[in-house]
Formats: C-alpha cells, sequence, structure tokens
C-alpha cells in the first residue's frame, strides 16, 4: 500500500514500524456535531483500518476528543448549561451518528480531561529542555527556541513567520498576550482566569492544559513516541499539527513523531466549508432518517480523501441509488446462488473485481475507484456471472463499511426524500 504523507509531499510505501500499525486520529471538540465534514473523515479512516485488517495487517486505532476548550466553555454559557455535561451529551451524540454510520469504535477513545497528568508530565519536560517558560502561572512553548519548528507547516504552503502568525491568529491565536515572549508562542497550559472556571492543579497553579499539548500527551501515551499514521482534518496542519510535532519530538527526542501525516480534505456546502462557526451543516442525525447509512457512506467515498468537494442533495440521490442497485445485486444473486442445486464454479468476475478493489485501495486509498471495481462487479453479476460473485460483492462491501441491505437505502416514502432533505442553518 502506498499512501501521500503531508510533510514529505510525497507517496511511498507504507511500512508499519513494528508488528502492529499505530494510527491516532485527531477527533472533535464536542459542543456541536456531526456534520458531514465530520463523517467523511471518520469515514475514512475507518475504511483504512477496515483495509488494512482485512489484508492481514494488525492496526491499533486512538481517536481522541478535546472534551476542554474554550469553545465548549463559550456555547456552554450560550445554552445555558455546565460544560461537562454539553461536552458529554454532544460527545454521545456524535458516538451514537458513527454507530449509525457503521463506523467501528477505535481501539481507544481517549478524552482529554483524563490525560492532566501526562500533559502536566509533557509540559515539565519541555521546561526542563528551555523550550517552554512560565508567566504568572502560564506555560508557553517558545516558538524561537526550537530550529525545527514549522517543516509540516512549510510543507503544505504556510511558509514563513508572517503566514504562521497570520493563519494562528486567524486560528484563536492572541499575539498581543503580554505574558508571551513571542506573538507566536503558543499555550501550553492556561491559568484559571475566573472562580468558576474548570481548572486543575499543576506546578504552576491551577488551570487547563493548551489544545496542541492534549494531542501529544495522549498519541503518545496510547502509541509510544513515534507512531505510523497520524490523521485529522486539513484545516489542521497549522498550527496544530505543526504544534504536535515540535511538543513531542522534543519532549521525547525521537523523530520523526509520525512516520504518514494524513489529511482530509474539506467538505464544502453553499460555497465554503461547512463549519460549526459559520452554520452551513448537514448534519448526520437530519439525513438518516431519510437514507440508508450505506447511501451516506457512498457519498462520502465517492470522493478521494484528498479532494475537496461541495455537498449537494444531488450527490445524496445519486448516492442513494448506487447503494440501491449494489443491494438489489447482492440480495438477489445470493438468493440465486442458495437455490442452486450445487455450488457453480468461481467466476472470473469476482477474481478481477477483488484485484481491482485492492489495487485501488492500495493506490493512497483511492475509495472512488475501489467504488468502481463494485459497481463493475455488480454489472458483471446481472449480466450472468457465477452467482458465487454476490459472495465477493459482500465480501468487498464490508471493507467499505457498507451492510447491502436490500430496500433499506431510502425512507418508507421512497427515495425522493433524499433531494428534499432540509440542511440546518445556524448553530
Amino acid at each position: 500500500m502506498r499512501l501521500f504523507d503531508t510533510l514529505t509531499q510525497e507517496e511511498r510505501e507504507f511500512k508499519p514500524l513494528g508488528e502492529t500499525a499505530t494510527l491516532y486520529v485527531c477527533g472533535i471538540t464536542p459542543y456541536d456535531t456531526t456534520h458531514l465534514g465530520h463523517a467523511f473523515l471518520n469515514v475514512v479512516f475507518d475504511t483504512l483500518v477496515r483495509y488494512l485488517r482485512w489484508s492481514g495487517q494488525p492496526i491499533k486505532y486512538v481517536q481522541n476528543v478535546t472534551d476542554i476548550d474554550d469553545d465548549i466553555l463559550r456555547q456552554a454559557r450560550k445554552v445555558g448549561k455546565p460544560w461537562d455535561v454539553l461536552g458529554r451529551e454532544e460527545t454521545d451524540k456524535y458516538l451514537a451518528d458513527l454507530r449509525a454510520l457503521n463506523v467501528a469504535p477505535p481501539d481507544e477513545y481517549v478524552r482529554a480531561t483524563d490525560e492532566i497528568p501526562h500533559i502536566v508530565e509533557l509540559i515539565q519536560t519541555l521546561l526542563a529542555q528551555g523550550h517552554a517558560y512560565e508567566r504568572a502561572g502560564w506555560v508557553y512553548y517558545h516558538v524561537a527556541s526550537d530550529p525545527g519548528f514549522g517543516k509540516l507547516a512549510e510543507a503544505a504552503g504556510y511558509v514563513g513567520y508572517a503566514s504562521w502568525l497570520a493563519t494562528a491568529n486567524e486560528r484563536g491565536n492572541t499575539p498581543n498576550d503580554p505574558r508571551k515572549r513571542d506573538p507566536l508562542d503558543f499555550v501550553l497550559w492556561q491559568g484559571q482566569q475566573t472562580p468558576d472556571e474548570p481548572a486543575w492543579p499543576s506546578p504552576w497553579g491551577p488551570g487547563r492544559p493548551g489544545w496542541h499539548i492534549e494531542c501529544s500527551a495522549m498519541a503518545t501515551h496510547y502509541l509510544g513516541p513515534r507512531i505510523d499514521l497520524h490523521g485529522g482534518g486539513s484545516d489542521l496542519i497549522f498550527p496544530h499539527h505543526t504544534c504536535e510535532i515540535a511538543q513531542s519530538e522534543n519532549a521525547t527526542g525521537e523523530r520523526p513523531f509520525v512516520a504518514f501525516w494524513l489529511h482530509i480534505a474539506m467538505v464544502g456546502q453553499d460555497g465554503t466549508k461547512m463549519s460549526k462557526s459559520l452554520g452551513n451543516l448537514t448534519r448526520v442525525s437530519e439525513l438518516l432518517p431519510h437514507v440508508s447509512a450505506d447511501a451516506v457512506r457512498l457519498l462520502l467515498l465517492s470522493h478521494h480523501y484528498r479532494a475537496e468537494w461541495e455537498y449537494t442533495p444531488a450527490l445524496l440521490a445519486a448516492a442513494v441509488a448506487r447503494a440501491d442497485r449494489l443491494a438489489r445485486v447482492a440480495t438477489s444473486a445470493a438468493g440465486a446462488l442458495s437455490g442452486a442445486a450445487t455450488a457453480p464454479p468461481p467466476g472470473a468476475a469476482a477474481a478481477t473485481a477483488r484485484a481491482a478493489f485492492s489495487a485501488a485501495l492500495d493506490d493512497d486509498l483511492d475509495t472512488p475507484g475501489a467504488l468502481a471495481a463494485l459497481e463493475a462487479l455488480a454489472g458483471a453479476i446481472e449480466e450472468g456471472a457465477a452467482p458465487d460473485s454476490a459472495t465477493t460483492l459482500r465480501e468487498l462491501a464490508g471493507v467499505l463499511g457498507l451492510r447491502l441491505a436490500a430496500l433499506d437505502n431510502a425512507s418508507d416514502a421512497g427515495a425522493a426524500p433524499a433531494t428534499g432533505v432540509t440542511t440546518p442553518r445556524g448553530e
């Protein structure tokens, strides 16, 4: 299998560091979930894990949830709920949506608030090395102390300090913080500012961790100082993943922190990126009453994970039709096979489809190509290929997380609601 690594900007053969491959994926900040952008990321990595395991490659998959964050605190105040109650409720909704999409759970689903001791330990190491400094109960990573800072950002097109600072400022940085030595320095530990603000004890006083250090602590704790695959949305390349590299490699002394950085393209709607802050969302929970999980997965997997795309109801309608056809072919062919007096010999169509399917996924997880192999096999079955091809069709579909349940791809009223699903506006 060959995968594209964002850091080296090249497609390389994937060879795990050990017998079991390791994957860490940055999950959600749970204050308003789950839209199609979240679903795209999760279905892609679910497919990657399924394919590796189907191919005989063991893998340990860890995903986190950032359950303490400024966004959660703001939303909690807005809706009048305790921050931790809001976080649990939204996390539960997110996990329920993923189950409904037939996304298998990761081996470890880790909450940032459960990792405070490991976070504190990493910060202490960075302080001892001179890569961090403390001011009035706050701790910052000092970017100028690290000559290697920014290599991932540079590779992805964020070139130079001015570009970094401008992007960081757009994504929550506070350049005028008087405690900072440099406007680009980022928070490792945030001191408690008001008595009602959530806080944990630390050597620097009560407070809470910064966003970037949480993922460094969780990834290294559960997977070790070097991991094979690290995933997330392409909007996390800078500053989040760039900062993760700096923290992790300096704290552990191991380089590279990640062998392959895999970044999922953004999903758009109404001409711009689908976003909680903008409110241009289509939520999974609003689609699934009208269409099946197979249809939604087909909608998502019909796009390569590195290609940006924009959701439209017409795309969903096409996915519904696709799901219905695959299910009908698999079901009718399986019925013919069960009624046969003797088992037919294996057919060439199944072998051809299996080879094309594997070749597509080995080529940087080309899910559109894998779907084309499924559809070619379905066409061969319709034209009279050996009925046992249905078994192969179901097997390969299962690698993509498809159930191929007959007559389950639209609502009771038929496929028409797929084009008329309303998309929410606002929070």
